[in-house]
């Protein structure tokens, strides 16, 4: 009862302690409790929504990420610390400028919103402020940047009026930088130099983002080593830069206290410093994660070290911590009726959190009315077999393909051979290669993503799939090459898979690493008229209209190991099938790339001992291409055995179906 008291008076405005006094079960008794009456955000909410299920197959959906700040200042009265000539800063963007623009939207071919936090951050640190949304400080209360909790619910119903769904993208591995490791417990956060210069080295640490220390973040006073550095939570209201709420969240054994990751670019040297590894371990030519004792080590580090720049790293292992984290997300949910969960750094979180989590969040949404709930998360990294990890059984649904990106990027802009994007997906899809291990779900997700008729999906069908991001520079960065984007959105929106276009993408926006990368897209003027947004809406109307390439089987029947000016390099080729079903024929949807900028490449190797291409269609079939102001020239007729042989202009892609 006390905490369901205190909860309410935050949610009625009252100051918050420091400190919350209570902690394990009563705690997590009373933070379920508070969710349930109604006291999240209850002076400004309202009922919470009757929730339905929108979603009939993910596969169906174009999914649009956009960061909120960024998109379209709809309403000026919540421009507070506004700065729009700052990259690092607030820039205005709101609920009701994405309100405004579905329209926009909905032209492009967007069926599925994937909006960035919406919770309570820290408003600035170090001169960077919260407009992304991931320095979390309450998980109760929505940002006032961008709106109050009513607005909220108005953009996810206005959406799915609009039949549009809204992923909210949440964060469970840490919180903002709300506290610092008093290490020399003078109780201020200090840099300061360490090492005696002779037997040790001199080093600068800052008591905000300490290195990594396997022991925990220690102390160190001028009469030498003094036990493990305590945590100092801050006060400092005017930035949003208090103890975090709900107030569970102020207790230091909730954390790992381990300092920053620090392997990144250095992973075998840290192995060797760590003594992980022999020195000829570390000189060799092996693969960091070949060698199993500096993999182990690096994968500690990054599922227990704090997120650099000073977000401390949950103990998402406690089982209050995990409970909790449940509460705070399924309420969003029955808040405001999203449709799935987009969740960043999911392999700074330690697997087995996601067993717990998934399953509860999915039973939670389900019981207020919320079926086919989606969850996929970000692994940024390229190892396929770490990435696809995650999809494994009473996991997430899905997860980016980052793996499939750095690919994709090596052969459009590289020009590597497009066996290699075959080769990757032989560790995804079944049958494609008897002898291959897959690193994906197989199996679907108890409770999880369904088709249209209600078959459960497995995650290796899910796969998220994109060409550009905010924690990466954009695709036209450094090469306007907006014929390389083109054959890549091409692949984006026919593969198997659900397609994601960050926003900005169809206005050609080509910025840098963050935050050049997350430019204001109302510059543009929401022009509807430029080449790249025309080149999109034509392929996710051609989705539309073929449903083979939403939900159609993937097989590979050409790829080239050539490169420069071999016959066929650039030539990608695979069929979409819709197998024979319910006395309904099969469905099939041919396409073809060139994704060579130069080289006029022909669907045959006859000088490396190759043949035609062979598909599953019926010789004599004739196939009309149905991409970009088809010409007759472009029909094909089937040969002998399925045979197909074409020859494509660079950086063109055609798509055929039998008409």
């Amino acid at each position: 009862m006390v905490r369901i008291t205190r909860m309410c008076a935050r949610a009625e405005g009252r100051p918050a302690t420091t400190r919350g006094p209570c902690a394990g079960a009563l705690a997590l008794i009373a933070l379920a409790a508070a969710a349930s009456t109604g006291c999240f955000n209850a002076d400004k909410a309202g009922q919470a929504p009757k929730l339905t299920t929108v979603v009939k197959d993910w596969r169906d959906e174009v999914v649009y990420q956009v960061l909120i700040d960024r998109f379209a200042n709809g309403d000026a009265n919540n421009d507070q610390n506004v700065k729009p000539r700052d990259a690092a800063a607030y820039h205005g963007g709101d609920y009701q400028g994405l309100i405004d623009r579905l329209d926009y939207l909905a032209d492009l071919g967007v069926t599925a919103l994937w909006i960035s936090p919406v919770v309570k951050n820290v408003e600035e640190d170090a001169g960077v402020a919260g407009y992304h949304g991931y320095w979390a400080q309450d998980f109760t209360e929505v940002n006032p940047h961008f709106g109050d909790l009513p607005k909220l619910r108005e953009l996810v119903d206005k959406a799915h009026a609009r039949n549009m769904k809204v992923i909210l993208d949440i964060v469970t591995n840490h919180i903002g930088q709300l506290f610092y490791y008093d290490i020399n417990r003078n109780g201020q956060p200090d840099e300061q130099l360490m090492g005696s210069g002779t037997s040790s080295p001199i080093t600068r640490t800052t008591e905000w983002d300490p290195d990594f220390d396997e022991r925990g973040v220690q102390s160190f006073t001028s009469l030498g080593p003094s036990g493990p550095a305590p945590l100092n939570w801050v006060w400092q209201p005017e930035i949003d830069r208090v103890p975090p709420w709900p107030p569970e969240f102020a207790n230091d054994d909730w954390y790992h206290k381990m300092g920053r990751v620090t392997v990144w670019g250095r992973e075998k040297q840290a192995c060797f410093d760590a003594g992980r590894i022999t020195a000829a371990e570390r000189d060799s030519d092996a693969y960091w994660g070949a060698l199993a004792a500096c993999h182990d080590y690096v994968r500690m580090q990054e599922m227990l070290g704090d997120f650099p720049g000073g977000l401390k790293d949950i103990k998402t292992e406690l089982p209050e911590v995990r409970q909790a984290l449940i509460d705070v997300y399924a309420t969003w949910i029955e808040q405001a009726g999203f449709d799935g969960f987009r969740i960043d750094t999911i392999k700074h979180v330690e697997p087995d959190f996601w067993r717990t989590f998934c399953p509860a969040i999915r039973q939670r949404a389900a019981a207020a009315g919320k079926d086919n709930f989606l969850i996929f998360g970000e692994a940024f990294d390229g190892d396929d077999e770490l990435i696809g990890s995650f999809t494994k059984d009473d996991m997430l649904d899905s997860v980016f393909y980052f793996s499939q990106k750095f690919v994709i990027d090596d052969v459009i802009k590289n020009g590597a051979p497009t066996r290699r994007l075959e080769d990757l997906w032989k560790t995804r899809i079944p049958g494609q290669d008897a002898g291959q291990a897959l690193h994906y779900g197989t199996n679907p997700q108890p409770g999880g993503v369904v088709d249209a008729s209600g078959t459960p999906l497995p995650p290796w069908r899910l796969t998220v799939n994109f060409l550009d991001n905010h924690d990466l520079p954009r695709f036209l960065y450094q090469n306007q090459d907006r014929p390389g984007l083109h054959i890549a959105l091409s692949l984006l929106l026919t593969m198997d898979g659900i397609p994601c276009v960050y926003y900005g993408t169809e206005q050609d926006f080509s910025g840098g690493n963050d935050p050049a990368n997350r430019e204001d897209l109302w510059t543009s003027g929401f022009a509807r008229e430029g080449e790249t947004f025309a080149w999109i809406r034509q392929l996710t109307g051609l989705r539309q209209q073929l449903a083979p390439l939403r939900r159609g089987d993937l097989k590979v029947v050409w790829s080239s190991t050539g490169t420069g000016t071999a016959q066929d390099a650039g030539i990608l080729a695979y069929e979409r099938t819709i197998p024979a079903a319910g006395g309904a024929p099969a469905e099939t949807v041919l396409v073809v790339l060139n994704t060579s900028a130069a080289n006029t490449a022909e669907t045959s190797a006859d000088q490396a001992g190759g043949g035609d291409m062979i598909t599953s269609f019926a010789p004599g079939t004739k196939l009309v291409n149905l991409l970009d102001e088809p010409d007759p020239a472009d029909d094909v007729t089937v040969g002998t055995g399925g045979s197909v042989r074409l020859r494509l202009q660079p950086r063109t892609t055609k798509v055929f179906a039998v008409r």
